[in-house]
């Protein structure tokens, strides 16, 4: 997919971060018309005076509740006849050891995370299905590639949108949708305001290695650069000998995940 103008782009958690840094790329790219969904209605406006150019529709829901994500797709119904690219971002993170994360932490991040990107995804393929050139775009995490300690929960709804994006791209062989998923590393957005990281990739990047995927129709986009596929092979080949070097981060882990929380 290189042509970007008059795609129907739905997308999820665009307000700020990545979401907003990927809709600000695909605009660059030609596209205009979004239909954004957020829980802060006012945070979502925003975005119309900062692309005043650009069609919006926003959708005050949440994907982690059914009954909203059936109506994201009536909403989207009555102003479009299909949709040519579901971006699932929407993404809460709550980071610590386990036995200390509460369980409303826990069933929010699955539900928010995983289930809803499923369930949105279920509901949305009909609207794929009628574009002649669609694609679904999946955020994981590198979480979702390697499991540290602290993320357990969070790694575990990562690594599920992995294995869906496979499945899915698999069941969805005779029919023209592109399934991509993206890892980015560590980023520097307001999720990642109360993880104490340094060295962050930026939204814009991961925007723009988003988009260049998409158009080199590839399936899976892997931030990080060299060192993080070498990780990536080290721990699916040897993940016992990987467990050493993760086990030399340990504290400098825990103290990052002890107030990373963003729900």
């Amino acid at each position: 997919m290189n042509n970007f103008e008059n795609k129907n782009i739905l997308i999820t958690g665009g307000s700020s971060g990545i979401g907003k840094a990927l809709i600000a790329e695909f605009h660059k790219n030609g596209a205009n018309t979004f239909a954004v969904v957020g829980r802060n209605v006012d945070k979502m406006k925003k975005l119309q005076s900062e692309f005043p150019d650009v069609k919006f529709s926003f959708i005050q829901a949440d994907v982690s509740k059914l009954a909203d994500i059936k109506e994201i797709i009536n909403s989207v119904k009555k102003e479009w006849k299909q949709i040519d690219i579901l971006i699932n971002n929407a993404g809460v993170v709550s980071a610590g050891a386990l036995e200390e994360t509460s369980d409303e932490d826990i069933i929010a991040q699955q539900n928010i995370n995983t289930t809803g990107l499923i369930l949105l995804t279920k509901y949305a393929l009909p609207l794929l299905k009628k574009s002649e050139d669609s694609a679904i775009i999946n955020i994981s995490s590198g979480l979702g590639l390697i499991g540290m300690p602290f993320y357990a929960t969070y790694a575990a709804t990562k690594a599920a949108v992995k294995q869906f994006s496979e499945a899915l791209r698999r069941e969805l062989k005779d029919f023209p949708i592109h399934v991509m998923t993206v890892y980015p590393t560590a980023t520097d957005t307001p999720m990642m305001e109360s993880a104490s990281s340094k060295n962050m990739d930026t939204p814009k990047m991961v925007a723009e290695d988003t988009v260049k995927g998409l158009k080199n129709t590839e399936i899976d986009v892997i931030m990080g650069g060299k060192e993080r596929k070498e990780n990536n092979i080290e721990n699916f080949e040897n993940p016992l000998e990987f467990d050493k070097k993760v086990s030399s981060m340990f504290d400098s882990m825990k103290e990052r995940a002890s107030k990373h929380r963003s729900m």
